[in-house]
């Protein structure tokens, strides 16, 4: 994604649904909302940048590096692309970046836990800084999940935004990737279930999930994905919804989230 964005794209965008939404929740949490709104629209302001958002369980400041990671915790924080309301209690984070949404998963009660696996270390260097408070409530593994198990080319560039298995980007480096069946399996031998998976892997999305185990998928109360699907994923289970950028499955007869 281009570092900036015209000031007409962004009027454009804000007759969507979620743009609303993500304009009254920027209100509602964040204490200096006009400047994190002159942030987000024009791409002005420097970094590092402490961004003070307030959240069910009290204030946080996580720490922003660029403009991209301002996108991100509007994203998460305000247009509310991973939903979670205070009852959830187990997550699985792929794709965990700086732990933006580590963070918003921590936040909406004091006891949720998180399972976080990024492979780029610059970005768990940040993640940790950003979660300190939340030591002993999130287990971070520095390593990729995928439909496929061993070591694998991974595309990273400046930002840390957006590196990817396979991807051709500035620099490649190999790393270990986990298959996401054995990473559930793990999980579920300490959770009961899990009732947020989260994968933002900038383009394994849909072929990960689609490898997911039925005695797995059973498990899972809602998905949500950084994809645009053209086609049903997991149909006899989940109610599929496009919203924006982000595919939510949202598992039938289950409580909301």
């Amino acid at each position: 994604m281009p570092a900036t964005r015209s000031f007409r794209r962004h009027i454009h965008s804000m007759l969507e649904l979620r743009n609303y939404v993500a304009l009254g929740n920027m209100i509602r949490n964040y204490p200096r909302f006009l400047d994190n709104l002159k942030r987000y629209l024009t791409t002005v302001g420097s970094y590092p940048y402490a961004i003070e958002i307030r959240t069910p369980i009290g204030a946080v400041a996580p720490i922003l590096y660029s403009y991209h990671d301002m996108l991100t915790a509007n994203e998460i924080f305000c247009r509310l692309d991973y939903r979670a309301d205070n009852t959830i209690k187990a997550v699985l984070d792929v794709g965990s970046n700086i732990g933006i949404s580590a963070l918003y998963f921590l936040t909406r009660n004091s006891t949720s836990r998180c399972y976080l696996y990024e492979p780029d270390k610059r970005n768990t260097t940040k993640l940790r800084q950003n979660l300190k408070s939340f030591e002993g409530r999130y287990q971070l593994v520095e390593k990729a999940v995928s439909d496929q198990g061993g070591m694998v080319d991974f595309g990273i560039e400046e930002t840390g935004r957006y590196g990817g298995i396979g991807l051709q980007l500035k620099e490649t480096i190999k790393i270990e990737s986990l298959n996401i069946n054995d990473v559930i399996d793990e999980i579920l031998a300490k959770e009961e279930r899990i009732d947020v998976l989260k994968i933002d892997t900038e383009g394994a999305e849909i072929r990960t999930i689609e490898s997911i185990a039925p005695r797995n998928i059973e498990r899972i109360r809602r998905i949500y994905l950084e994809a645009v699907p053209t086609h049903d994923l997991l149909p006899h289970l989940f109610d599929q919804i496009q919203y924006g950028g982000v595919c939510q499955l949202v598992r039938r007869n289950a409580q909301p989230l």
